[in-house]
């Protein structure tokens, strides 16, 4: 018996040597050589893992800009020009110029400035109250205000201030899409660097509508438009609506802010150092 067991002991280890060896041979022939750019490329990037590429992370953008010559070099939002140059020095590809952007809350509607249907108590989730009539506030265009958006930001661009909004730092904020993405409002907008001006409201309510359920939105009046030389304002579905391009490279001057009679298109500037401040006391 002894004997017996010690022979199927050798056996079963000469059996495991040869398929150790078959291995071995099989993984060096079928070896494939990773190619050294996508090591630089990963490098090269900012480490986000935004999504804001398409790609389902950094290292997995690096794999395709690499490895598919139809993915674009200038993909990485957050990275901006500089990562955009790198990675088409990395891959000989040639990319476009990136355009700089920021998020911009499309929203106003403080506290102490819209009204409420219902007292929400459930889960504190923007998508999990959106799901229960909209919402609690009385305007459905509106932020409900439970840091969906803060939470997913990988940059630490985003907080919730105290009057339940959340406050974009233009100084940290990359662009990159994400809180856009997790807002179920859609309230969430990129704009370029370089706009002078934003309208923080969604609501495509009639006037009247909307600013009985908040003082701080568009009531869709014109008077915006009638004032920009450039037309660069209209109004669609109640909403005053600014192609920012053409507001970008033609306004020296903002005369559309002059006679809102609600204060909802604003200077990005001015809103753009009071978001600074906001965020420096949150600090």
């Amino acid at each position: 018996m002894l004997e017996a067991a010690i022979a199927t002991v050798i056996v079963m280890a000469a059996i495991g040597l040869v398929f150790g060896l078959v291995l071995a041979v099989a993984n060096q022939k079928l070896r494939v050589e990773a190619d050294p750019r996508i090591e630089e490329v990963d490098e090269a990037l900012p480490k986000g893992q935004c999504g804001a590429c398409g790609f389902a992370g950094c290292a997995a953008y690096a794999e395709a800009v690499v490895l598919n010559p139809n993915v674009a070099p200038n993909l990485c939002v957050p990275g901006k020009q500089a990562v955009a140059d790198a990675v088409s020095r990395i891959t000989g590809k040639t990319a476009e110029q990136v355009e700089p952007r920021v998020a911009h809350i499309r929203c106003a509607g403080t506290r102490d400035r819209t009204k409420t249907d219902y007292e929400y108590t459930g889960m504190r989730d923007c998508a999990a109250a959106n799901l229960l009539h909209l919402g609690p506030k009385t305007c459905k265009y509106g932020c409900i205000g439970f840091g969906n958006c803060v939470s997913v930001c990988k940059f630490d661009a985003l907080e919730m201030d105290e009057n339940g909004l959340p406050v974009v730092n233009p100084n940290t904020c990359t662009g990159c899409g994400s809180c856009e993405k997790a807002c179920p409002k859609g309230i969430i907008q990129m704009l370029p660097i370089g706009a002078h001006v934003k309208v923080s409201c969604s609501s495509h309510d009639k006037g009247a509508i909307a600013k009985k359920v908040c003082s701080a939105a568009c009531i869709g009046c014109g008077i915006c438009a009638k004032n920009c030389p450039h037309d660069a304002i209209t109004i669609v579905g109640n909403l005053a609506v600014v192609d920012a391009s053409v507001c970008t490279s033609k306004c020296v001057e903002a005369t559309c802010l002059a006679k809102c009679p609600t204060g909802a298109i604003e200077s990005v500037l001015s809103s753009a150092g009071k978001a600074s401040v906001a965020m420096g006391a949150a600090v």
